[in-house]
């Protein structure tokens, strides 16, 4: 196949493959093909189009994390949007009161208004900031450590199965009447999750052990705190880093990991949907 046009003498001049209209006397080193200025891609000997340029990209093999992850660089965009929709939730309780009532977690409802066992993560007391305020600044330490290493995807996850171990707890042990709302289930299992993922530093394990301590004694003596929740989120949240930290490389690995990830979160269902029911 040939690239040109005809001039007026008669002689075909080259023109761009993608662009047929635009001569170009330069040529693709590793094609051959003809390039205009705009399809050129520099390479370190001569120029190359961009089509040599995207298959020679996809035979370059991705950088992984140590758990199988897609190595990213930059911010940790899931931390960071979920602490947003968390702001967002907050704003929006102020906005319109009445929203609280309809986001908040009752065990006695959670068969008929299932919603509450994920809206209840977002909504948080708006007679201070404070419980606002604590529970981001958790996420952000701990989401700026485990999504870079887990990757979104796995980090998302991990996230969604702490805040639902949150609300298997409440429906497990707290009062069927009682009205629980917060991120601090979640947050729970993203601080347990450290310990998965650091195990085998000593040193960050007994810092992490000394908060851990305090928070089970806070949870027990100051009245308001829901340490039904947090033991949820804690136990699913430890589950679920264990089913993407401890499964060794492998060609397979990321298939595991997802495959357990999704046994977990049907047996996380399956109990939250068996507690609702008893409770009711």
């Amino acid at each position: 196949m040939s690239y040109g046009q005809v001039t007026p003498a008669g002689q075909s001049a080259p023109s761009c493959y993608r662009h047929p209209g635009t001569v170009s006397y330069v040529s693709c080193n590793r094609c051959g093909r003809p390039v205009c200025p705009q399809c050129q891609v520099p390479a370190p000997v001569g120029v190359q189009c961009v089509e040599c340029v995207h298959e020679a990209n996809k035979k370059i093999p991705s950088q992984r994390t140590e758990f199988g992850a897609r190595a990213r660089q930059g911010v940790p965009i899931i931390t960071y949007s979920l602490i947003a929709v968390n702001v967002l939730a907050y704003i929006l309780q102020w906005v319109v009161p009445a929203a609280t009532g309809y986001m908040y977690l009752v065990p006695m409802r959670a068969d008929s208004e299932p919603w509450r066992l994920i809206t209840s993560a977002f909504a948080h007391s708006t007679g201070s900031i404070f419980h606002l305020a604590m529970n981001m600044y958790g996420i952000y330490l701990c989401g700026v450590f485990l999504e870079p290493r887990l990757g979104r995807a796995r980090f998302s996850w991990l996230y969604l199965l702490s805040t639902l171990g949150g609300s298997l707890g409440i429906l497990l042990l707290s009062p069927p009447l009682s009205a629980t709302l917060g991120a601090s289930g979640a947050l729970a299992g993203l601080f347990l999750s450290l310990f998965v993922v650091f195990r085998t530093n000593k040193q960050v394990l007994r810092q992490m052990a000394i908060v851990l301590v305090l928070n089970v004694v806070l949870g027990f003596v100051v009245s308001g705190i829901s340490w039904q929740g947090h033991l949820g989120g804690a136990v699913v949240g430890a589950l679920a880093a264990a089913c993407i930290v401890l499964v060794p490389r492998n060609p397979q690995r990321t298939k595991i990991q997802f495959s357990l990830l999704g046994v977990l979160t049907i047996v996380v269902a399956v109990a939250i949907y068996l507690a609702a029911v008893a409770v009711k």
